[in-house]
């Protein structure tokens, strides 16, 4: 397996043991209940540690992870409400591009698009800030909310995951193809889309490129579950894939993906990212955030989007 050798000296500040990270991120992927994930906490309660301290400290704080304000003047943002006839009909997202994309000249500028997939609990705040950080970046990009059809997103991360759980999957994967879709035939873009997003969001970012194929110009899946391997040879997306040092399982099962790709002459680049664990781009997460990581991940992602959504002259 031949992967990305990151140069990070930063010594882990761990402010509780990585055990409860670590259940934590259980209880965000649904494998333990509410109940179970508040009575595991009672055993890490020591030395003054309240239980509701320590959820403090795990749940995210979208207000800390906001780096792009909602009123940032070097952006244009709204709500769009894209149709999904092959899905549930349709699906609202929030769509950000840079100020400076002019719409009142005759010929505006034309750029790269984005589709930014959330985490299992809906269109929350840290979703939309990453859209934000791409317009910033001379992208348009559009967050979809896969909690369309049940709602939206209801302002609570955990309420957001019990929804998350009802929806038609199938049908959500097809609502997902349109929004790419609609990216790529934008007025305002130059035809190219990428995708990232975000455990569920970085696996449906490998499940679009097995379904865009041509449409899709890369992809940089954040901590997400491997394409099918059936389908990879539909691929042609260039994958950049990000997963943290500490997240086993998936880091266990990359290089079967990695060899599969390559296999089909995939571009492909893997980035296992030292102390890190699952979520360790998600700054709104304190105790998953891992700074350095995710500012060298952020900026190779913009790095690959850059080089493979150029429009050939």
């Amino acid at each position: 397996m031949q992967l990305v050798k990151e140069q990070v000296n930063e010594e882990v500040k761990m402010k509780m043991p990585a055990e409860a990270v670590e259940l934590y991120t259980r209880y965000v992927h649904g494998e333990v209940s509410r109940r179970d994930f508040l009575e595991g906490l009672k055993r890490f309660a020591v030395a003054g540690l309240t239980v509701a301290a320590i959820v403090e400290a795990l749940m995210p704080n979208y207000a800390l992870g906001q780096q792009v304000r909602k009123d940032d003047e070097r952006i244009k943002a709204s709500y769009e409400t894209i149709p999904s006839p092959n899905g549930n009909g349709y699906i609202k997202g929030y769509f950000v591009r840079p100020f400076s994309q002019d719409t009142r000249t005759q010929n505006p500028v034309k750029l790269p698009t984005v589709i930014v997939i959330h985490e299992n609990r809906g269109l929350n705040p840290h979703t939309e800030d990453v859209a934000r950080r791409f317009a910033l970046e001379n992208f348009m990009a559009f967050a979809p909310d896969a909690l369309t059809t049940v709602g939206g997103y209801p302002g609570d991360d955990y309420e957001g995951g019990v929804l998350f759980g009802k929806i038609d999957r199938p049908k959500l994967t097809q609502d997902f193809v349109a929004v790419c879709q609609w990216l790529k035939t934008h007025p305002l873009s130059n035809g190219k889309v990428a995708a990232t997003g975000f455990c569920f969001g970085g696996g449906m970012s490998n499940t679009l490129a097995t379904l865009l194929g041509p449409d899709l110009a890369a992809a940089a899946p954040f901590y997400g579950g491997a394409a099918a391997t059936a389908d990879v040879a539909k691929i042609k997306a260039a994958i950049l894939v990000h997963h943290g040092a500490l997240d086993t399982a998936l880091v266990n099962a990359y290089p079967a993906y990695e060899a599969e790709l390559k296999k089909n002459n995939i571009p492909v680049e893997g980035h296992i990212w030292p102390n890190s664990v699952h979520g360790f781009f998600n700054d709104a997460t304190p105790e998953r955030f891992n700074k350095v990581t995710a500012e060298q991940a952020w900026k190779r992602t913009i790095e690959w989007f850059s080089q493979y959504t150029k429009v050939s002259a």
